[in-house]
């Protein structure tokens, strides 16, 4: 089994797209965009193979939030090495990005940090 994708709801679906590509050099597909029900996605595409839809649509209204909550706690980019971990953290950081925890060895071993996308979606930076 491989997961094909992961789709993120929107509201600020150009300000996503563009903090996707920004940081994790996502390739873009077109805008897709449905006139009958107002529904527009990008497809981003990244060099391992996995990709990542962006969503909008006007009757979806926002339920994310910082703290923790039911549902999909996060998702995990694997940057390859711990400076790449350090690196990327400190310059969402510096972009004015909430990070949630600073570079660090958990208890089970990974290596990782954990940041915040313009929503508010939970990236954990890992090795």
């Amino acid at each position: 089994m491989r997961i094909e994708h992961i789709a993120i709801w929107t509201q600020q679906l150009e300000t996503l797209r563009i903090f996707y590509e920004k940081f994790f050099n996502g390739r873009s597909s077109s805008r897709y965009t449905n006139p009958k029900t107002g529904f527009t996605s990008y497809f981003l595409s990244f060099e391992s193979g996995a990709r990542l839809e962006l969503m909008q649509r006007p009757d979806i209204i926002s339920a994310v939030s910082p703290a923790e909550q039911m549902g999909l706690a996060h998702f995990a980019v694997s940057l390859g090495s711990e400076p790449a971990v350090d690196t990327l953290t400190k310059q969402l950081h510096e972009a004015g990005y909430q990070i949630v925890s600073q570079p660090r060895t958990t208890g089970d071993g990974y290596y990782e940090s954990v940041a915040l996308d313009p929503d508010g979606n939970r990236l954990e930076l890992t090795v």
